[in-house]
């Protein structure tokens, strides 16, 4: 915000006027909306804060409130095991997250195996696991 240079105005033939430039904040006012918590994440291109806002003027949505999300990296593991016949991958979700809980942020099945004499069935699993708080070591 401030006052125009006065060439700006005389190269617009307004030598008698004075001129003033205001910004609008436009993210400012954005992070009261959303309630995004720290104005560089608009210039963030992390699909984490993208996605959120992805497609938000089509869907008419009028009150849509920013998720936050950690900064911290990911850390996987991956788990295998032989299972009884009716395991459902949502049944592993459920384990994981009532042990993990929070810190589990996804569960996704990675491969499955049907012993062929034997018949017996394996799946492996792969958890994500992420801290809002602090970043996890593989210990």
């Amino acid at each position: 915000c401030g006052v125009m240079r006065q060439k700006i105005l005389q190269n617009g033939d307004l030598h008698e006027h004075t001129g003033w430039a205001f910004g609008l904040g436009l993210e400012r006012l954005a992070m009261v909306l959303f309630k995004v918590p720290d104005i560089r994440l608009f210039w963030s291109t992390d699909p984490r804060f993208t996605k959120q806002f992805a497609g938000l003027l089509d869907s008419g949505e009028k009150r849509m409130t920013f998720q936050p999300f950690s900064k911290y990296p990911m850390c996987y593991k991956d788990v295998s095991f032989w299972h009884h016949e009716g395991l459902h991958d949502n049944d592993v979700s459920e384990i994981v997250r009532e042990v993990a809980g929070d810190l589990a942020e996804d569960v996704k099945l990675i491969d499955s195996f049907t012993h062929p004499k034997s018949g017996k069935q394996s799946k492996a699993f792969r958890i994500c696991y992420r801290s809002m708080e602090r970043t996890l070591s593989n210990e």
